[in-house]
């Protein structure tokens, strides 16, 4: 019997791929095809059908890396095909193994409408379901010659800059034809049954009756006539495929998905044709399939729908108005969750949910956001205060080490909130509904005997085109189909409300949601990562000071529109392959530019809000957008600063080098421009381990097993170099205001400068290092051994932060040797404590040793440079300017401060001042995260706050106008129920109290 089962496997492989699919298209017929070169930057469609068009014909190269080409593509229905289902198969030269990696076409008729997408698994076109005969063919294709560039090596085709003009693709088939619709239908069937029966035990009888039945449909099939015996076939297979699912089979939720990255190995112009592309061909596909659903995230991606393909946009409405397209996600775009600060986390979900409400009148109730690259412990609380109530991700699957506990579960995050969350066993979110995957799906599914269901996504993403005529047959066919599980296509938010239903107490995970991959994410393309952190600040202060100025200036307009366009922009660099630095070169490079031109219009507007505040006057004028007081200025408030108390002296030392004191601290450079020493006097407390060095720049090879621009795998650390050749030291500023010093390096073909300054009444030493950069597949780390015993860190996320262990006990805590923080990570024994801020490093690990003397040193690196080779092989080339602090004596109180004013630097200019805050929080924990005013134009202030250290804080919120109600709202500025607070004192002042790392935001309504 093992025989005669092989046999009747390799038999039907074969005869399907050989004589059945094969047979799906008979009497083809050449289609007349011309060609017109758009060159490298798409045409409006109007200029692609006016286009010259000269002759073409299959065989023939076309389209350099990026290019656009236009087809012009004619012919006639036989007459003898009339009552015939017909067909245009038009392939361009795809590779079948990569759909949404390649060559893509969209199909438009002469009036300019789109038809379909073409892509690998979808070259074809209905031209009518029963022809007439004669019927007219005249097509357009917009074509565009993406490069292959999934073969994890260097390659300079990223980048039109620097790709090559050769053509990559020759037309392969360009022909009417007709569709047999039996036989691909017995080609379904006989598809759908082999790859069950290849799930199934050695010895199940449903095995062997499926087994028999292939087999007497092959033996009706007439090989030299497939179409005249397809349904013959297809009788032999009914009764296997009518056997109804066991009563007990697991449940699957079928959502019609297209994972599209906004940007990766293409650029943010070709993500604008490849959701145009998807979208028409599902739009066709829910003609002919009723009960097709497809759900969309990304809020941004329907935007450039409704810009440049306005009347696909019109049809989008109408299927989303039916409840069939279905958007999901209520984020602008799926972004990264790590590197993102708080107050854009929280715009990703306002702009992204306001989108769909406006546009669609849709509340969306959860969060996809599959393919990040790990999730914040911060998420839940922001995810429920955005109205949502559920998350799917399905990313944690790639862990390399620990497999995660759980399918189903609900997730608390860091201030106790929970949101129900979803997890796929199939680990994919681009499943093609095939029995291997929904088997996985069944089997891997961690829940069993609690719950019953899971989601799969299902389609090809990326351009690849989304869900296929063949994914919905698979799905038919194993609706209630014995030996699978039952496939119900269906919305994830019905798919949420069952599972929801049958396990209310799922299991909790507390914490952050840690990839055990892709830690090299929080460290590639740093300008990238620069630009990101400080188009964050710049919003800030740009909202902060414009608001204030339309609250007390007459006749200043807040700029609505300005800022609007502006939050948007940086939501949509903070996409998971741009913000992380896995995007080819053209990305970053276009990121780059665009973060410049992104400062320069946020300066203008804070300089011009500013300047209206400021009034007539001649004497200086700081402005403090940072939420703490600094130099005798309120926090968000400007005047004149408070002189030093402290002054700053340098004496030199002993055996080389140079001591800086201002009383507050005391700092030893040795004679290698390293920091020795970091006294705080008032401790009494040495900061630096004995016999170690701080601000030691280390240099690591760094070429990880696969992955190149997303991964640091763990053996980096075998072999390091510490870079503590000197090539000049000296002193570059010396006043009792400040000491600098600058210690000059030199190490393979790079360079690199580091600036020491001790300020005046500085609880920090300031550290700045200027790299210029040319090294390969390299990780340049800066080291802080410190004299601290610390059994765990913390380090800042969105809205509070995460303790991590500094050992590794477990797998999972040694899973983790490379983290991500914010602004600041802090390392502490009771009552003393050291923090390293930054101004836009994200990656940092901390490890542990016990000296000879018994002490133990806690070192703590940040993660400043790499230089993997792919997808950008030039990555982090050229000049840096990195910012870092060391804070000896800091809690995480002062952690948070200094954070802050690294990150939002004083603002000096000429004025009559003072001027006071708008709104002021009583200072301690309780952090003033941003002001503005309300989306809705009306004038009402809006202020978020969070308590910072992760306890119970009291607090007075102070507005310096007068207030009418005070509302606390969501995250979209409505406001929640039964939270009016109301002035509670004759000045206006309301008092909070918020329970740990809780996000607060009030509406302030005003007298206009």
């Amino acid at each position: 019997m093992h025989d005669d089962r092989s046999l009747t496997e390799h038999r039907l492989r074969r005869v399907l791929a050989e004589r059945i699919r094969p047979a799906v298209y008979s009497r083809p017929v050449p289609l007349t095809v011309e060609r017109w070169d758009a060159g490298g930057q798409p045409v409006p469609v109007a200029d692609g059908l006016a286009a010259p068009y000269g002759p073409c014909a299959v065989g023939e190269e076309w389209g350099p890396a990026w290019g656009t080409t236009w087809f012009k593509v004619t012919g006639t229905v036989p007459a003898d095909w009339a009552g015939r289902t017909v067909e245009a198969v038009l392939d361009l030269g795809f590779d079948r193994m990569m759909p949404g990696f390649q060559c893509e076409g969209l199909v438009h008729r002469a009036d300019g409408s789109e038809v379909k997408a073409l892509n690998p698994y979808n070259d074809w076109v209905r031209v009518a379901d029963r022809a007439a005969g004669g019927e007219r063919i005249e097509w357009y294709v917009e074509a565009a010659s993406n490069p292959v560039l999934v073969e994890h090596r260097p390659t300079y085709e990223g980048d039109p800059l620097t790709s090559g003009d050769r053509p990559l693709y020759r037309i392969a088939r360009m022909e009417l034809a007709v569709f047999e619709t039996e036989v691909w239908e017995l080609a379904l069937d006989l598809e759908v049954l082999h790859d069950l029966m290849m799930q199934l035990g050695e010895d199940e009888a449903r095995r062997y009756a499926i087994l028999r039945a292939v087999d007497a449909a092959l033996d009706a099939v007439d090989l030299a006539d497939v179409p005249a015996t397809a349904a013959a076939a297809r009788a032999r297979l009914a009764g296997v495929l009518a056997a109804p699912a066991h009563a007990s089979a697991h449940r699957i939720s079928a959502v019609g998905h297209a994972h599209i990255d906004s940007a990766w190995l293409w650029p943010l112009r070709e993500t604008v044709r490849k959701v145009a592309r998807t979208a028409s061909n599902v739009l066709g596909l829910m003609e002919e399939h009723p009960g097709f659903v497809f759900a969309m995230s990304q809020a941004q991606q329907l935007q450039w729908i409704k810009t440049h393909r306005p009347e696909l946009f019109e049809r989008i409405k109408k299927k989303i108005a039916e409840g069939r397209f279905v958007p999901v996600g209520g984020m602008w775009v799926e972004s990264d969750t790590n590197m993102v600060g708080g107050e854009a986390m929280v715009r990703q979900f306002l702009y992204g949910k306001k989108f769909f409400l406006d546009e669609f009148g849709i509340e969306t109730r959860g969060v996809w956001l599959p393919d990040s690259f790990g999730y914040t412990a911060a998420l839940p609380q922001i995810v429920r205060l955005s109205g949502s109530h559920w998350f799917l991700t399905q990313k944690i699957c790639w862990s390399q080490v620990n497999p995660f506990p759980h399918h189903t579960f609900r997730w608390e995050g860091i201030d106790g909130t929970r949101v129900f969350t979803h997890f796929p066993p199939v680990d994919t979110y681009n499943s093609d509904l095939g029995a291997a995957q929904l088997a996985h799906a069944a089997r891997n599914y961690r829940e069993k005997g609690r719950g019953s269901r899971s989601l799969v996504p299902f389609g090809w993403g990326d351009g690849g085109g989304g869900p296929t005529r063949e994914h919905l047959a698979r799905a038919a066919r194993q609706r209630n189909l014995e030996g699978s599980p039952r496939v119900e296509i269906e919305t994830p938010d019905a798919f949420f409300e069952q599972a929801r239903a049958e396990y209310e107490d799922a299991p909790v995970w507390a914490g952050e949601l840690y990839l055990e991959l892709h830690r090299g994410t929080y460290t590639s393309q740093a300008r990238t990562k620069q630009g990101n952190r400080r188009s964050e600040s710049l919003l800030r202060e740009a909202e902060w000071w414009a608001a204030t100025a339309a609250v007390r200036v007459p006749g200043y307009a807040y700029p609505y529109e300005d800022l609007e366009r502006l939050w948007k922009t940086v939501l949509l660099h903070q996409f998971h392959d741009i913000l992380p630095g896995s995007s080819i070169a053209w990305v970053h490079r276009e990121a780059r530019a665009t973060y410049a031109r992104v400062g320069e219009e946020l300066r203008s507007i804070t300089l011009a809000a500013q300047l209206a505040l400021a009034g007539e006057g001649a004497g200086e004028l700081v402005f403090n957008a940072a939420p703490h007081a600094r130099r005798g200025v309120p926090a968000g408030g400007a005047g004149r600063p408070a002189a030093a108390s402290r002054p700053v002296r340098r004496t030199p030392r002993t055996g080389g080098g140079h001591v800086l004191d201002n009383r507050r601290l005391r700092v030893e450079v040795d004679g290698r421009g390293l920091i020795v020493s970091a006294y705080d006097v008032a401790a009494g407390r040495e900061a630096v381990a004995p016999g170690g060095a701080a601000n030691l720049l280390q240099l690591h090879p760094d070429f990880p097993n696969m992955w190149d621009a997303w991964d640091v795998d763990a053996f980096y650390r075998n072999n390091v170099a510490d870079l503590v050749e000197l090539d000049a030291l000296e002193v570059v500023e010396e006043g009792p205001d400040a000491v600098t010093l600058r210690a000059a390096r030199s190490f393979g073909r790079s360079r690199v400068a580091q600036y020491l300054t001790l300020r005046a009444d500085a609880g920090t030493v300031d550290l700045v290092t200027e790299v210029d950069w040319h090294e390969t597949e390299k990780l340049l780390k800066a080291a802080f051994p410190l004299d601290v015993k610390a059994d765990r860190s913390a380090s800042e996320t969105q809205f509070g932060h995460v303790y991590r262990a500094t050992h590794t006990n477990t797998s999972w805590e040694a899973a983790k040797f490379e983290i991500c923080a914010h602004r600041w990570i802090h390392v502490e024994e009771p009552g003393w404590g050291v923090a390293l801020v930054n101004d836009s490093t994200y990656g940092h690990d901390v490890t542990r040793d016990v000296r000879p003397d018994g002490g133990q040193t806690t070192t703590v690196r940040l993660s400043l440079l790499r230089a993997p080779r792919y997808p950008d092989p030039e990555t982090d080339q050229g000049a840096h300017t990195l910012r870092y602090a060391l804070a000896p004596g800091a809690g995480i109180a002062d952690a948070v401060r200094e954070g802050h004013a690294l990150n939002l630097p004083e603002r000096v200019l000429t004025g009559a001042g003072p001027i006071a805050p708008l709104v002021a929080v009583t200072e301690g924990a309780v952090v003033l995260e941003s002001l503005k005013l309300a989306e809705d134009r009306t004038g009402d202030v809006v202020v978020r706050l969070y308590e910072s250290l992760g306890g119970r804080a009291n607090a007075t919120v102070t507005p310096d106008f007068p207030v009418t109600q005070a509302l606390e709202t969501d995250l979209l500025e409505r406001p929640l129920p039964g939270t009016a607070l109301g002035p509670a004192a004759a000045d206006g002042s309301l008092p909070l109290t918020l329970r740990p790392f809780q996000i607060v935001t009030l509406r302030l309504r005003r007298h206009l």
